[in-house]
């Protein structure tokens, strides 16, 4: 027996070895589903539809998009969190899903870190500091300079005091240390409205929304959220160019869930790769208000990002006096 425990050991490697292989090569064989937690119009969906359209061409295989929208989150994350992890269920997740919720709510009906295996970065979605063109501040700097003279004379509108703007701007405000005062209202279009005609004098917004008002001159942008300067808005610094640390800003990433095995997830993050160097889709996505990724990531590098994600927005949470609900 132990002559033959050896020889068996070989056998059974190599049938492992011989199915991974099949799987990898017949994979896809049936339609793939990309569950996402936003309801069909949103700027999440389209890009996932983007993205379904071309991997549906790559693979010849239906790529479906779930819609689960409702709950903040909430409703389709738990519904990604359970699919099957056969290889042909993802989830097309959003900062707010997979990060800021486990600081907003008290407790989850699923474990983002448990529950899910990053695959593949899609894009990063950069906030713009913008200001009334009445405004006289050209520059962060004086912006805060105007700020501290007069003291709670400005405001800034947000789309909610839970929402990643408004805590941008508690987060601006900390980091300055000004006394601004913070509007918050049930959406973007009102605070982006409210500021172009003056009832308050900045804002945090994505840059797709705020990028007719920058260009018409009724909005002046002062920074953008991202480490980097934003391609179509190369005159524009990054905050942490005033304030070191300030990156804050949404993104997509492909999901798996937990147990799903790897060579489907290393296709999935090859092809997403490979559309992310298309020019086309470049140009699509930064039509959205976002900027496609060099690269989609490896496993380590987006396990590395999702561990300084959780930190900064556990930080932002803090600052802004979030109560956990």
């Amino acid at each position: 027996m132990r002559r033959l425990f050896p020889v068996v050991t070989m056998i059974l490697c190599g049938l492992c070895s011989f199915g991974n292989a099949a799987f990898a090569q017949s994979w896809p064989a049936k339609p793939v589903r990309f569950v996402l937690s936003q309801p069909p119009g949103t700027g999440p969906d389209i890009i996932s539809r983007l993205l379904a359209d071309r991997l549906t061409k790559t693979w010849n295989q239906q790529v479906v998009i779930d819609n689960r929208g409702g709950g903040n989150n909430v409703i389709g994350s738990q519904v990604a969190a359970r699919s099957a992890p056969d290889g042909y269920n993802y989830f097309f997740a959003t900062t707010a899903a997979v990060v800021i919720n486990r600081y907003t709510f008290k407790s989850l009906p699923y474990d983002p870190e448990r529950d899910f295996v990053p695959v593949a970065m899609v894009a990063k979605t950069p906030f713009v500091l913008a200001v009334n063109a009445e405004v006289p501040a050209k520059t962060v700097a004086e912006l805060v300079a105007l700020a501290k003279s007069q003291p709670g004379k400005l405001s800034f509108a947000s789309d909610g005091s839970r929402g990643l703007a408004g805590m941008l701007g508690e987060l601006l405000k900390s980091s300055a240390g000004i006394d601004i005062v913070h509007v918050p209202y049930g959406g973007s279009v009102q605070s982006i409205q409210d500021t172009v005609v003056g009832r308050t004098q900045l804002t945090f917004q994505s840059s797709a929304p705020v990028a007719p008002f920058i260009k018409s001159g009724k909005l002046r942008a002062l920074a953008v959220t991202v480490p980097e300067r934003v391609p179509g808005m190369d005159e524009v610094p990054t905050l942490r160019e005033t304030f070191p640390g300030f990156e804050y800003f949404g993104w997509y990433i492909v999901f798996a869930p937990s147990g799903t095995p790897a060579e489907p997830m290393a296709r999935v993050n090859r092809d997403i790769g490979a559309l992310l160097s298309d020019k086309d889709i470049i140009d699509k996505l930064a039509s959205f208000g976002s900027v496609a990724e060099r690269t989609p990531g490896t496993p380590e590098s987006l396990r590395a990002f999702m561990k300084l994600e959780m930190e900064r927005w556990a930080h932002a949470v803090k600052v802004s006096r979030i109560e956990p609900e």
